[in-house]
């Protein structure tokens, strides 16, 4: 029989002790959840841009309002996250033509997500910038909030905050109008439930409240409304067709159709359009 030394017998424990803890470590990595990506991306093909229930694409032919209802945008934007600390920045971007000059919609924001309770909390700051047309630029402070059930669904309870000047252009403050839209209010209602495999309801209503400024404008406060279902086709690949509008038609209109003037009697024959109008749409994403 061969007896080992002192010295041999270390050497051995030593090796199979190091084998079994690398086996351990490998096992334990492939437990373990994979670490959610710091930075996620998105691009998105949709047959009309709504924001808060009103069309992004107006102007259209002699800059008279467009009425169809097939107005696509191209969009996307990224988002990072600065590890586990729930902090975060972004991006998002999107065609629109709603403004002489202006072509894009760039928004710009960052915040801070934690948890309280079962409830995911989300606060921050939004800038919505229009480049070759600063009117529209907006600045918006936001708090969120969603509680999330396997058997229930999914709710969010959203509120955003304007402290810049003025609301989207709404009070003409750049233009010399001594008006300001500042304080207008933007409570947001969502929910969302997988009723099917692949298959997502999602239904939100949201209410502008407009700065009293704006209202003095004939501008009065509205409600929208987005319904719908998305389905995953897998890969970061969905498609969402919903209904979007709002009401308050009648106080959002621009001329569609200016007529035909006739000497001593007036104009006839003038159409308007309202970009609150309900529409259909369909949008395509891809998560990256």
């Amino acid at each position: 029989m061969t007896h080992r030394t002192a010295a041999q017998a270390l050497i051995v424990l030593a090796t199979a002790l190091t084998a079994s803890g690398a086996a351990m470590a490998q096992a334990a990595d492939a437990a373990a959840p994979a670490p959610a990506p710091l930075l996620t991306g998105n691009v998105s093909l949709t047959t009309n841009y709504k924001f808060r229930g009103q069309d992004q694409d107006m102007i259209g032919k002699n800059d008279y309002a467009k009425t169809k209802g097939f107005k696509p945008a191209i969009q996307g934007g990224f988002d990072y996250a600065f590890g586990d600390s729930g902090f975060y920045i972004g991006n998002w971007n999107s065609s629109v033509n709603w403004l002489k000059g202006n072509s894009i919609e760039s928004d710009i924001y960052g915040g801070y997500k934690f948890k309280a309770g079962p409830v995911d909390m989300d606060v921050g700051a939004l800038t919505y910038i229009y480049p070759g047309n600063s009117v529209g630029n907006t600045t918006e402070l936001y708090v969120g909030a969603t509680y999330a059930h396997e058997t229930i669904g999914s709710f969010t309870a959203k509120y955003s905050h304007t402290v810049s000047k003025d609301y989207f252009g709404y009070a003409g403050a750049k233009t010399g109008s001594g008006l300001k839209g500042r304080n207008t209010g933007y409570l947001n209602l969502s929910y969302s439930k997988e009723i099917v495999p692949k298959v997502t309801f999602k239904a939100a209503v949201g209410y502008t409240n407009m700065s009293s400024d704006i209202r003095s404008l004939g501008y009065k406060s509205y409600v929208d409304y987005n319904i719908g279902a998305t389905y995953d086709f897998g890969s970061g690949l969905t498609l969402t067709g919903s209904v979007q509008g709002a009401n308050k038609k009648s106080s959002y209109v621009a001329v569609a159709y200016p007529g035909i003037e006739i000497p001593d009697f007036g104009t006839f024959g003038q159409t308007t359009y309202s970009p609150n109008k309900a529409r259909f749409i369909l949008t395509l994403t891809k998560t990256l």
